[in-house]
């Protein structure tokens, strides 16, 4: 058994599923840096198209289980619920939970540069799983295998609220009252180039409202807007800030 086999069968002991073709596992799990390092391998190929398989594979998961779970919800909520399961830091935080990072055949040099712990790569790597599961096994079994997880994220989702649009929401309530729309300050970043975590501020004219961390300056300005309308549903926002904008 060769190297990429045997990661594999290590993989697929770990999850717990037993495929009747090996390979598409070991597809699934060979990033293309891997395939790029090793080009004269036979039958070696990266999980770019499996991942294209499995984001499909995945939407029809994620739709039919909010359609059945939440029946009197509307469209429009489904789809915001949907964007917050199958968005690439959700389904990185899956893969992490899986150890899917360790598993990986990544190249030398995506190794050193951290490749495992990246975000887009956990992301890609969890559909690409997902696709080859649904090819070797059917729908069912793919939705066996990631289902619990996406419905232990959706707790933490709406518990969170990281469902809504927090900057949407936040600028549609300050226009109303102020007519100004709310600004979004990067303040800072930590953390090594592959795992960046940004630090961003929202902010009324000079006034900090909010702030918020995350993988992404997107990500991190919309923490920071949630973070200024649970401020402001509090009371914990100045009247002043308001006043003076007022006056």
């Amino acid at each position: 058994m060769n190297d990429e086999s045997k990661n594999a069968a290590q993989f697929a002991a770990h999850i717990g599923i037993v495929f009747a073709e090996p390979k598409l596992l070991r597809q699934a799990l060979t990033h293309s840096s891997y395939v790029n390092e090793y080009a004269g391998a036979a039958d070696l190929r990266d999980n770019e198209r499996l991942e294209f398989l499995g984001d499909a594979v995945l939407d029809v998961i994620v739709a039919d289980l909010l359609y059945r779970r939440f029946p009197h919800v509307s469209e429009g909520d489904l789809t915001q619920m949907r964007s917050a399961l199958v968005k690439a830091e959700s389904l990185a935080q899956i893969a992490a939970n899986f150890a899917l990072g360790d598993f990986l055949l990544v190249g030398h040099g995506e190794e050193l540069s951290g490749g495992r712990e990246r975000l887009s790569t956990l992301c890609r790597g969890l559909e690409a799983v997902v696709g080859a599961i649904y090819l070797d096994q059917g729908l069912g079994a793919a939705e066996n295998f990631i289902g619990p997880a996406l419905l232990e994220l959706l707790d933490d989702v709406l518990a969170n609220r990281r469902h809504i649009d927090a900057r949407g929401e936040l600028q549609e309530r300050v226009q109303a009252r102020l007519n100004i729309t709310p600004d979004y300050r990067v303040i800072g970043e930590d953390g090594p180039e592959h795992a960046k975590v940004f630090r961003v501020q929202a902010l009324l004219a000079d006034n900090v409202i909010g702030c918020g961390r995350g993988p992404s300056k997107r990500a991190a300005a919309q923490a920071a807007a949630a973070d200024a309308l649970q401020r402001l549903d509090a009371g914990r926002v100045p009247a002043s800030v308001f006043s003076e904008r007022e006056g």
